[in-house]
């Protein structure tokens, strides 16, 4: 029984060391692939990095945000992701609609005024889905760092490989203790 137990245990080890190790390795590649920008079944992730849109998602979220084809259909109350003049990510609550959706002004719920530049239509990356992951941004940006990146594929997979010379060192010394338990043939007759 205790054996069984133990064999149970060791293989469901080595299974959770290897998909964590294949997720971490898949993960980090795909955000390699993408140039920082994951993109999942049309749908760009993002990181929440600052408190301006709380309580909507928390600081540290991951939210969905959806591309869309006509950037000049957003009402008031849409929540957007867009480009500002220094070129940093935004998602913001639309305020009040400029010149026919040309034009944007934008405020963060958490936020006592508005922003203070207005929106350009054509610097809109696309619609909050209202689909969020909680804290799990923080875990991404440390995935996505260079450190996080050596950490997560790394730690894996040398608990993974020590683990397995633990395991062929416990082998080794049963087969040694198995041949010295048989009895020796003699040839002497």
């Amino acid at each position: 029984m205790w054996r069984r137990m133990k064999k149970l245990t060791s293989g469901l080890i080595t299974t959770v060391l290897s998909i964590l190790l294949i997720v971490t390795a898949f993960t980090v590649i795909f955000h390699q692939a993408t140039d920082g920008e994951p993109n999942v079944f049309g749908y760009q992730l993002k990181t929440v990095l600052s408190g301006s849109m709380e309580p909507e998602f928390q600081t540290g979220s991951i939210i969905a945000i959806q591309a869309k084809e006509n950037i000049t259909e957003f009402q008031k109350g849409d929540i957007i992701t867009f480009h500002n003049s220094d070129g940093m990510v935004i998602t913001h609550r639309v305020d009040e609609v400029k010149d026919n959706g040309a034009q944007y002004v934008t405020k963060g719920d958490n936020n006592n005024r508005a922003d203070s530049e207005l929106v350009l239509a054509e610097s809109i990356v696309g619609q909050y889905t209202g689909f969020t992951i909680p804290y799990a941004g923080y875990v991404t940006q440390f995935a996505n760092s260079k450190e996080g990146a050596l950490f997560l594929l790394i730690l894996p997979g040398v608990i993974l490989v020590g683990y397995s010379i633990i395991n062929i060192g416990r082998a080794l010394r049963q087969l040694e203790a198995s041949s010295k338990q048989e009895p020796e043939v003699s040839n002497n007759q």
